[in-house]
């Protein structure tokens, strides 16, 4: 993860780390915790750059284009 939103070009900028904060053998479940530093929040950016949905695109399309 810390390779993925490093090397980002939307968000390589605001990522500060990425930690697991739980994993689950039994069902291949991890929580992690992804940090990043952001300007004085605009509702813009945060609505933009820091949606949730926004952030895992980024995730899914780095395995996309690894495959």
């Amino acid at each position: 993860l810390t390779e993925v939103y490093s090397s980002s070009p939307a968000l390589g900028r605001y990522f500060r780390s990425a930690q697991v904060i739980s994993f689950s053998n039994e069902s291949s479940t991890v929580i992690y915790q992804l940090v990043f530093s952001v300007p004085p929040s605009t509702e813009e950016f945060m609505e933009n750059s820091m949606n949730p949905d926004f952030i895992r695109n980024i995730l899914r399309q780095n395995i996309y284009d690894e495959d």
